[in-house]
């Protein structure tokens, strides 16, 4: 049952990028050209998304438990360290350069073109080689 509900998720969160256009990578570009051909489109993207997820976060903490699991996995960490405003750079930069964010980039998989096939194999080839040289030194 959970990995069906993860599923329907999953599907609507895709079909919600694809409809705004987040998978289009020059919507992207264009967010962050500010002095040149500046789309809003993520802006209101991301406002919308804070409109469901702030009322999300609200009921979350009302609630005692979860609907289909024993405990909340919310994030423990909250302290800014070198990891983390690092990590957040090399993330912003590859998103900047790239035109893609994880879940855009596998919503535009769907599409049949290859610069989303080639950004998420270079993701996932990241995820292991940060896990090996990073991680395994913490």
């Amino acid at each position: 049952m959970i990995a069906l509900i993860a599923l329907v998720i999953g599907v609507v969160f895709g079909a919600g990028l694809t409809l705004a256009d987040m998978v289009n990578p020059q919507r992207i570009a264009d967010f962050f050209d500010v002095f040149g051909t500046w789309d809003a489109t993520l802006a209101f993207v991301m406002g919308g998304a804070l409109m469901m997820a702030l009322p999300g976060f609200w009921l979350v903490r009302r609630r005692s438990a979860p609907l289909f699991d024993d405990v909340f996995h919310l994030p423990h960490v909250t302290q800014l360290d070198r990891r983390l405003i690092l990590g957040a750079l090399i993330f912003g930069l590859g998103w900047g350069i790239g035109g893609f964010c994880p879940g855009p980039a596998i919503a535009a998989l769907a599409s049949g073109l290859i610069e989303p096939v080639v950004f998420t194999v270079s993701m996932v080839g990241g995820i292991f080689l940060a896990r090996r040289l990073v991680l395994d030194r913490a």
